[in-house]
């Protein structure tokens, strides 16, 4: 894994160079402190700040193919590179490194963009063919590594952060209401919009084509639901356990040691297990666990570690933890959040590092396409209700299905049904599934400034529009499942929960469950194989009967949560909630309106209880006031790599430009003359 950055003149102008980019990449260290990499010429320069997994010793990027016409910065992982080396050596292609970086790029030679669908993993690259003077940049299927990219002064600007793009003076900094808003709605912006006027997100399985000036936006890969209603039980589980243990597999290839999250749910009980049966003699896992029972799963977490026989590590993330680092959470997930949860993930990212690892795998994506969340659950409940809305039986369904949040379930059944039945016969909107929790969510807009509020409304009216064309002809748990995976996987959970407060402490994470074909082959299911009755994930349970104990094994889906608004009452490190939270600095910012705010910090500083929508919130707005004061009225730029980082710089700003000028190379250290153009090269 790594951090990316580039420069592209989209207008006549001078060389990008490598100045700049040492800029940008130092905002990237947290995401590969190893090594570092540049490319310059005339009209672009490329930057990799590398996370060493692969091919420790020779895979310092940027790297090229034979002749030098076609370099590539990568960020990721391709987990059949090793079957697609064969493959391009059997065409003719030579290979002089042993990294799956290199395959991208000859694979790019043989296939062009078509070479994406051949690529099983998770990734976001840039590759420049200086012969055609073009610059390709692509986002895995599902989204799991980030890419952002934005225009100024006659130039396009890509990271795989935001902050890297505001290390040039010339990018400006605003909030932009529109994906401000959509996170307090949706818990994510919706790519390609972001938290930020001007900054775009390359939507998951899509790439960016830049030629003679013009960025060309193309899907390559979408998510569609077509199930096979006459699948045989037996046959797709037997498939499943294939792909399942394929996937796993794949996903050890690695040359540094891999560990495992356990959370002690079914999910990561099952990679664990895997991993196991694979060989893997040693295995270390990691957990968190919490004071308050409520949140707290470290006895089936330990449970799980016994029975597996792994070297198990735990973080006890407390209150006081989850408020200390809650600043450093919103810099490194660049949006606002509307939970905690991400801050216990930072921690136990944090312990993953500290035991010297820099890989783990996880179970995430396993909810999303099996049918694991409530949310599909509610969303079944509520078309049965809908048959007879007039029964006061149906609706006392909903209250088996959400224990874990204690204030809802106290309330009752009248409760349950004025706060479910709104919109209860609309069974044939596209988001009837969602509708609930958006409504819910919605109600936080009351805490906007009036015209912010404007601003920020109309981007989170029709969320369906943009979705795949046969959409509205799936079933409900098909619909719901696009809409949970799309929006809340992609934009939230592999995102602020995953990717960035992983690599925040240079760990890579890898999903089993996210493989292509398993996902495709989930789409492709009926939806007793996912849901039966009010049992999620059948498929995955009878997959496992053998693997797990049965304490596990047939336990009931537990959400992951964390503390909210415990975290954030006074303490030695949390006075900068009060200073966020007056109606001075409110005031300054501008975003939210400095008495409603007041009044629920307030609430919050009495000691007084918060429901669920207040907590929410809280970390909404503490979040986005923190987004600012980070982003925009106190940015602070780390400062540029030096000499002494181990960088390599490709450097063919001196080789001939179309007009006839030769420009003078930047050097930076000792230099090594090589077949295609200046190689610079400092070490440590």
């Amino acid at each position: 894994m790594c951090g990316i950055a580039g420069i592209v003149n989209l207008a006549a102008a001078p060389p990008p160079g490598e100045v700049l980019m040492r800029r940008m990449l130092s905002q990237l260290r947290h995401r590969g402190p190893d090594q570092f990499g540049i490319y310059v010429d005339r009209d672009v320069a490329l930057g990799n700040a590398r996370l060493s997994i692969i091919d420790l010793a020779g895979g310092q990027q940027p790297i090229s193919n034979e002749d030098g016409t076609l370099w590539i910065v990568y960020n990721g992982e391709v987990f059949n590179h090793p079957e697609l080396r064969v493959e391009l050596e059997s065409r003719g292609h030579r290979l002089v490194t042993c990294t799956d970086t290199e395959v991208i790029i000859h694979l790019f030679e043989e296939y062009g963009p078509e070479c994406l669908s051949r690529l099983n993993g998770q990734f976001a690259f840039a590759l420049w063919d200086s012969n055609r003077r073009s610059l390709f940049l692509a986002r895995d299927r599902l989204g799991i590594r980030p890419l952002f990219y934005t225009q100024a002064s006659g130039r396009l600007l890509f990271a795989s952060e935001i902050k890297a793009l505001f290390a040039d003076p010339a990018v400006s900094r605003e909030l932009d209401p529109a994906g401000v808003g959509q996170a307090f709605n949706f818990w994510a912006p919706m790519a390609p919009q972001t938290s930020f006027m001007g900054v775009r997100e390359l939507p998951a399985g899509c790439y960016l084509e830049i030629q003679d000036t013009t960025p060309r936006l193309q899907s390559y890969w979408s998510l569609e639901f077509n199930p096979a209603p006459n699948a045989n039980a037996d046959e797709v589980i037997e498939a499943f356990r294939e792909l399942l243990v394929d996937s796993t597999r794949i996903r050890l290839r690695a040359d540094v040691p891999v560990g495992a999250y356990l959370s002690g749910g079914l999910d990561s009980a099952v990679i664990a297990s895997v991993v196991k049966r694979l060989g893997v003699s040693q295995l270390d896992t990691f957990s968190i666990s919490f004071s308050d029972p409520q949140f707290d799963e470290s006895e089936h977490q330990l449970r799980m570690a016994e029975y597996l026989g792994t070297e198990h590590q735990v973080v006890h993330a407390t209150c006081a933890d989850i408020g200390r680092v809650f600043p450093e959470v919103v810099w490194h997930v660049e949006t606002p959040l509307m939970r905690t949860a991400p801050a216990p993930m930072f921690l136990l990212s944090q312990l993953v590092r500290g035991r010297g690892y820099k890989v783990v795998l996880t179970g995430e994506g396993a909810d999303e396409f099996l049918g694991g969340y409530d949310i599909f659950k509610e969303a079944m409940i509520r078309q049965f209700w809908a048959r007879q809305p007039e029964s006061r039986i149906r609706p006392r369904l909903l209250g088996q299905i959400y224990p874990d949040i204690t204030r809802l379930a106290a309330m009752g059944p009248a409760y349950l049904e004025a706060f479910f039945g709104t919109g209860l016969r609309e069974t044939e909107a596209p988001d009837y599934s969602h509708q609930v929790r958006w409504r819910n969510n919605r109600r936080t807009f009351r805490l906007f400034s009036e015209d912010f509020r404007s601003d920020a409304e109309p981007a989170t009216s029709d969320p369906c529009k943009r979705f795949a064309q046969g959409f509205s002809t799936w079933g409900l748990l098909e619909r719901a499942q696009y809409l949970e995976a799309s929006i809340f996987m992609t934009g939230y959970l592999l995102a602020a929960q995953g990717d960035r407060v992983a690599m925040a402490h240079s760990v890579e994470g890898r999903y089993p469950f996210l493989d292509h074909r398993l996902v495709e082959l989930c789409t492709r299911l009926p939806s007793k194989f996912k849901l039966r009755g009010l049992r999620e994930k059948w498929l995955l349970r009878q997959v496992a009967k053998d693997w797990l104990p049965e304490s596990i094994g047939n336990r009931r889906k537990r959400p992951y949560r964390a503390p909210i608004h415990y975290s954030f009452r006074d303490g030695p490190e949390t006075g900068y909630v009060r200073d966020l939270l007056s109606p001075g600095t409110i005031q300054s910012v501008g975003v939210f309106k400095p008495k409603a705010v007041e009044h629920m910090s307030a609430k919050l500083h009495a000691g007084k209880p918060l429901g669920e929508t207040d907590d929410m919130a809280l970390v909404g707005v503490l979040s986005t006031q923190l987004l600012h004061r980070r982003f925009i009225s106190d940015f602070h730029p780390l400062d540029a790599l030096d000499e002494k980082d181990d960088i390599k710089v490709v450097d063919r700003s001196t080789l001939q430009s179309p007009h006839g000028v030769r420009r003078p190379a930047r050097s930076f250290g000792a230099s090594e003359q090589g077949p295609h153009g200046a190689i610079n090269q400092n070490r440590k």
